[in-house]
């Protein structure tokens, strides 16, 4: 057992640090090939945190592991949603973006609705669903563009430009390829662990995928936002992690269907379900556009009592 878990934690290392090197690497190619910075900080950088998780699944789905394919999506949109909004703004209050309420919040709502559908029509997710979870990423993403070039949100992209302007394409080109190396790596590692874990421990591969194989696969996003946190800078953290759970839904589960059909076993339905009140609950938590000490105090709360009911 000991082995494994220092297997697993040598995973989730490779993952993160895989995700930052492949973001920096294939973000600074994009900026010499003169793609816009707005195009690169919606496309690689808002989904290079997701990397772990599209790793993961994907590889677990490979291996006939349905319950961490599954889970770990899952898994880390609730985790994304009430435990680490939930941290972050018990450390400082977020303000919430217009567009978020308006638009992110209900398409993330939507997502997971239409995961719940898939999953109750049917023991498996099937090659034409995953094309109505990709066709429904597309669309997303067109809109997204659109209201960004229409209110010109540039910083993001902008501010990793000037982090990545004395690096040549050679090195650029080394981190990207290392990056992608030590994600598959790392997720090869972490779901093998995840499963022997499972066996030793007597518990499903469902709830290891729900918690352990979530939580590590989230870390970049955990980091990333009680950092920002820490500076004062996390007014776009809830918008960020909408982001990250409509990507995780729609594009994760959606090319992972698409290569092989992934199991949606009947035990999760009441965890799509959580995650679906999950979104709810961070709705009901924002007042005058802003997630309070107090909000993010519940929504802490509401992940401590899930996990609590997990294990």
């Amino acid at each position: 057992m000991a082995v494994q878990i220092i297997l697993l934690g040598a995973g989730f290392f490779l993952l993160v640090k895989g995700a930052d090197y492949f973001v920096e690497g294939a973000a600074g190619i994009a900026d010499r090939f003169g793609i816009p910075q707005l195009v690169i900080g919606l496309t690689i950088v808002a989904m290079g945190t997701s990397a772990p998780e599209a790793a993961v699944s994907m590889t677990a789905a490979l291996k006939g592991s349905a319950g961490i394919t599954v889970g770990n999506v899952i898994g880390s949109n609730t985790f994304n949603t009430l435990a680490i909004l939930g941290i972050t703004a018990c450390i400082v209050p977020l303000t919430v973006a217009g567009t978020t309420l308006r638009f992110d919040l209900p398409c993330m709502l939507g997502a997971t609705a239409l995961l719940l559908g898939i999953g109750l029509t049917g023991e498996k997710i099937t090659f034409w669903e995953s094309m109505l979870l990709l066709a429904g990423f597309v669309i997303y993403l067109a809109c997204l563009f659109r209201m960004a070039i229409q209110e010109r949100e540039k910083g993001y992209g902008e501010s990793l430009e000037n982090e990545r302007e004395n690096y040549g394409m050679a090195k650029l080109a080394a981190m990207g390829g290392v990056g992608l190396l030590l994600i598959i790596m790392g997720s090869d590692i972490s779901v093998d662990a995840a499963v022997k874990i499972a066996g030793e421990m007597g518990v499903s591969e469902r709830v290891i995928g729900l918690t352990i194989v979530a939580v590590g696969t989230s870390l970049p996003e955990l980091v990333t936002s009680v950092s920002a946190a820490a500076k004062g800078k996390a007014d776009i953290a809830i918008g960020n992690i909408v982001g990250s759970n409509i990507f995780n839904v729609l594009f994760i589960v959606g090319i992972t269907a698409c290569i092989t059909p992934v199991p949606f076993l009947e035990a999760f339905i009441p965890d799509t379900l959580i995650a679906a009140a999950s979104g709810l609950l961070l709705l009901i938590c924002v007042r005058k556009k802003k997630l309070t000490r107090a909000g993010g105090a519940l929504l802490l709360t509401g992940y401590i009592i899930y996990f609590i009911y997990l294990v």
